[in-house]
């Protein structure tokens, strides 16, 4: 039995019915994919949940590769970021940290002070076990590599904050590069690499859930698990309204839920694990899209894939993808139509995301406007809503996943895979899927 169908649910159940595991899959939405959807924007099937995945992390790779799904990589066009009132380029960094001071000079991101403060690189002699990313970064280089670098590029993963984000949890190799010495040093050193950051299938990340649910186990939607008990024989899961509930048997249970659901699953079974879950906190964000007749945005825009904004900036958005121009297939959807996305939300910022969803088309046009100079009125606008969608992974977060993992270790036959783990990207999130069903195959 595996709980959710989000991309870990799929993952973990395509596994252990391989395995031959007779496997029933329970989502309680109407449809499976999880933050994995695409939607039609004026006529165009496009991404509305996640519309990439890490090309050097192997799962999200391997995965296609398993189904038989091509793999498609971004075009050339270059990221920027919002920055002292220019859309600059994006230095090249390991999550904030420069490669090149002055590349990063050039850049225009940091004022002079700024950048002057960066390359006296502060080095502690001791490093703690686990401290934010943001604590960490503006000790070796000061605050405005934190706030213009480090808080917008985290915020597109995590829609967190960097000096609540914990270091060895969200960037290890960052943490590993402070305990051997000066991370400016180590950062230069880095070789350019011409291997693609990131990947996407032909059509869009939507597809993907339908490629992983391939008839080799049972589907049902709208089955809402309600309540999970031990039995002599294994689970028993109560399914369905309260009002008409139905119990289901089985012999081992996948729970890829998020971390409060799973909490309340867990609530009687593995009190402790629950507390820990629960511990986990959650940002909503809003994905809106729009599509623009392509006459109607610069030609200039058709030079970047997007761009990023620091929340210092007190915009909106966060973020804006081109999709036009950093992925080609959308771009050879309908030559006189362009898509782009802006993504708003933030951890414990839900004030933005109170508006309706023409508020949250108005205040994306209003700031596209003002940092890319787009000013036409779309032609069609899609608001996708992700409520509590990206975990937030503290510092400790390491720590209270293996207590779970420890908690849950007593339950034979229990496994939990998902975002709240390992990784909130996709790749890392497959992962831990596998992982899952690995613990409970081969079938016995």
């Amino acid at each position: 039995m595996v709980v959710g169908g989000g991309i870990a649910g799929l993952v973990a159940a395509r596994d252990l019915a391989a395995a031959g595991r007779d496997v029933l899959l329970l989502e309680g939405s109407p449809e499976v994919g999880g933050k994995l959807r695409s939607a039609e924007v004026a006529g165009l099937r496009v991404d509305v949940g996640a519309e990439a995945m890490l090309a050097r992390r192997p799962e999200g790779v391997a995965l296609a590769a398993e189904i038989g799904a091509e793999i498609v990589h971004p075009t050339p066009a270059t990221s920027a970021v919002w920055s002292r009132g220019a859309l600059r380029p994006l230095p090249r960094s390991l999550m904030g940290v420069p490669f090149d001071l002055g590349q990063l000079a050039a850049s225009g991101v940091l004022s002079k002070d700024g950048v002057a403060r960066a390359s006296v690189e502060t080095v502690d002699t001791e490093v703690p076990d686990d401290v934010s990313v943001g604590d960490l970064v503006a000790a070796r280089l000061g605050d405005e590599v934190v706030d213009r670098l480090v808080e917008p590029l985290l915020g597109g993963v995590y829609a967190g904050h960097a000096r609540q984000i914990s270091v060895a949890a969200a960037v290890p190799q960052l943490l590993a590069m402070a305990r051997r010495g000066s991370v400016l040093e180590q950062a230069a050193a880095v070789p350019t690499s011409a291997a693609p950051v990131f990947a996407s299938l032909p059509g869009g990340m939507g597809r993907l859930p339908a490629l992983v649910a391939d008839g080799s186990f049972e589907v049902r939607t709208s089955s809402t698990v309600r309540a999970l008990r031990r039995t002599p024989d294994g689970w028993a899961l109560t399914v369905g309204p309260t009002t008409h509930p139905e119990t289901i048997a089985a012999a081992a249970v996948v729970l890829a839920t998020p971390a409060a659901a799973t909490a309340r699953l867990l609530a009687e079974v593995a009190p402790g694990a629950a507390g820990e879950l629960a511990a986990i906190e959650a940002a909503s964000v809003a994905v809106v899209t729009l599509a623009f007749r392509t006459a109607d945005v610069p030609d200039a825009a058709f030079e970047r894939s997007g761009f990023l904004v620091p929340p210092v900036e007190r915009r909106a958005i966060k973020a804006s993808t081109f999709s036009f121009a950093k992925w080609g297939w959308v771009r050879d959807l309908d030559p006189d139509v362009v898509v782009l996305r802006t993504s708003l939300g933030r951890h414990r910022e839900e004030a933005t995301l109170q508006a309706g969803d023409d508020g949250l088309v108005r205040v994306s046009l209003a700031d596209l406007a003002a940092t890319a100079g787009i000013t036409a009125r779309p032609v069609d606008s899609h608001v996708q809503r992700w409520g509590g969608a990206l975990p937030q992974y503290a510092v400790g977060h390491l720590d209270r996943v293996a207590r779970i993992r420890a908690a849950v270790a007593d339950l034979p036959g229990l496994a939990l895979c998902g975002a709240a783990y390992d990784g909130v990207g996709v790749p890392a999130v497959i992962g831990s899927a596998r992982r899952a069903a690995a613990s409970l195959a081969p079938a016995e």
